[in-house]
C-alpha cells in the first residue's frame, strides 16, 4: 500500500462539479493499493500516517503530527501511484489491486481512519475526480506500509 501524503492549507476534490470533500489544513492522501496488500498493510500505513511529524513547532522544525497541529485528513484513492514505470513510455498497471480488492481495503482504511481521526473527508473510489489543493511548503512524502 502507499500513500503519497502532502501537508495543505486546504484541499477538496470534486465530482461531476461538485465537492464531495474538503480539508482545511492538513494532510491530502493520494491512496494506492497494490496487489498483495492485506488489512495489516493497511494498518501499519494508517498509523504511519497518523504519526508522521511533518507539521512545525514553535520552533519551524517538523517535529508534529497531523493529531497535534488539528488537521484533517482528505483521503483519495490513487491506483496509478501502483504504476510500474520502469520500462517503455506507457505505465504498467500488473502491481495495482483488483477494483474490488481496492475497494474493500480503501473502504477499510477509511473506516479505520475515521475511527481514532475527528476530521476526515473522502474522494469517490473509481470517480473522476479534481483534486484541488495548496500545498504547503511544499511539503510531499511517499510513504509505504
Amino acid at each position: 500500500m502507499k500513500g503519497l501524503i502532502q501537508r495543505v492549507k486546504r484541499a477538496s476534490v470534486d465530482v461531476d462539479g461538485t465537492c464531495i470533500g474538503a480539508i482545511d489544513h492538513g494532510l491530502l492522501l493520494l491512496l494506492a493499493v497494490e496487489c498483495d496488500d492485506t488489512k495489516t498493510n493497511a494498518d501499519k500505513l494508517l498509523k504511519k500516517l497518523l504519526a508522521y511529524r511533518i507539521f512545525s513547532d514553535a520552533d519551524g522544525k517538523m517535529n508534529l503530527n497531523v493529531a497535534q497541529v488539528g488537521g484533517g485528513v482528505l483521503a483519495v484513492s490513487q491506483f496509478t501511484l501502483a504504476a510500474d514505470t520502469s520500462k517503455g513510455l506507457r505505465p504498467g498497471f500488473s502491481n495495482a489491486a483488483s477494483p474490488d480488492q481496492a475497494l474493500m481495503l480503501y473502504n477499510y482504511f477509511v473506516a479505520q481512519l475515521r475511527d481514532v481521526h475527528p476530521v476526515v473527508a473522502t474522494g469517490e473510489f473509481a470517480a473522476d475526480m479534481q483534486v484541488s489543493l495548496i500545498n504547503d511548503g511544499p511539503v510531499t512524502f511517499m510513504l509505504n506500509s
